[in-house]
């Protein structure tokens, strides 16, 4: 008999998205086949890396060797899944120490992660392709701002968003002039750097990809439908908060466009693993780039585990394929 495959699901993380990666990780335990895995799910939050047992005893990974000792028993993990939102989990902190540790895990390298979640330079990194991209102004905190300036060059309504941050916190859809200075404020609340965006109009679209075996897998399109004025955290996370369709209800051409600017997308930020790629399509037919999640949601009611339904995959089936690509690196 085989040995099974020693996992670390990494949980939790540190970002106010924790509680929607604790239920993530949840739905990926239940999924993976435990027959193959040996599954122990780790709790990070700040230096606190725990395994909870069934009795409710709660015990630390030792962060010298990446090993877990419960009632005297060692455990080396061989793999880490790591299903966390937001910092350290989607930001690279996390790969990088599984790099030092020489431990193969399940997501975007620590570069790749670098990129897609500062949202300035996946900008940058996806700038002189094919990928349509919102004008945006960047400000870092204490630097000038000409609020009346801004206005002039992006227009209005405008988005202002934290540079680094999921879950759409601390982002603001600003409608007036006077409210903007409020909007960067909460901006700033959730980080040092702030992007201001002009608004694209038009419906979103999230487009679930994974680059495994040699083989592209472009997931089936999810059209958001949010109730409030944008996809924000309450419509994301809220049942009957927003509606999403899936497949999307758009046409042949547009469905080629946002697969080829998706597959673009993936590989200009040198993506592993499952990503997420977001649009808006305007009414014209042409779709922006909005951002990449590179560890997208995986709860109940998030948008892969949907999309990966409807293609006819179960979520067990799909972490079988990003675990054995990821384990050979």
């Amino acid at each position: 008999m085989m040995e099974k495959l020693k996992i670390a699901l990494l949980a939790g993380g540190d970002s106010p998205e924790r509680e929607i990666a604790l239920q993530s990780a949840a739905q990926i335990e239940a999924a993976l086949d435990h027959t193959k895995y040996d599954i122990t799910v780790i709790d990070l939050h700040h230096r606190d890396w725990h395994y909870t047992a069934p009795d409710g005893r709660q015990w630390q990974v030792d962060k010298n060797d990446f090993s877990l000792i419960v009632d005297g028993h060692r455990t080396e993990f061989d793999y880490a899944l790591i299903i966390i939102h937001g910092t350290p989990g989607e930001d690279g902190r996390l790969q990088g120490y599984l790099d030092m540790m020489g431990i193969p895990y399940s997501s975007c390298s620590m570069t790749s992660s670098l990129i897609t979640f500062d949202k300035i330079t996946t900008k940058r990194t996806l700038a002189g392709g094919e990928i349509n991209l919102a004008r945006e102004k960047f400000l870092r905190k204490g630097e000038e701002c000409d609020y009346q300036a801004i206005i002039a060059e992006l227009g209005l309504p405008m988005f202002v968003k934290p540079n680094a941050n999921g879950s759409s916190f601390g982002v603001s859809k600003v409608n007036t002039p006077e409210e903007l200075p409020a909007a960067i404020k909460a901006a700033f609340d959730e980080g040092d750097e702030i992007l201001i965006e002009e608004c694209i109009s038009g419906r979103e679209m999230g487009c679930g990809v994974m680059i495994a075996g040699g083989r592209e897998y472009l997931f089936p399109i999810t059209e958001i439908v949010s109730k409030n004025s944008f996809f924000d955290y309450e419509a994301k996370y809220t049942a009957g908060f927003s509606d999403e369709i899936t497949p999307a209800p758009i046409s042949d051409e547009v469905k080629a466009t946002l697969n080829r600017m998706t597959l673009e997308a993936y590989k200009r930020c040198r993506c592993s693993g499952v990503v997420r790629c977001d649009f808006i399509v305007t009414p014209e037919g042409k779709p922006y780039f909005i951002e990449l999640n590179s560890i997208p949601g995986m709860s109940g009611g998030s948008i892969v585990p949907k999309q990966v339904r409807t293609m006819g995959m179960t979520l067990g089936e799909l972490y079988d394929i990003v675990i054995a690509d990821t384990c050979r690196k």
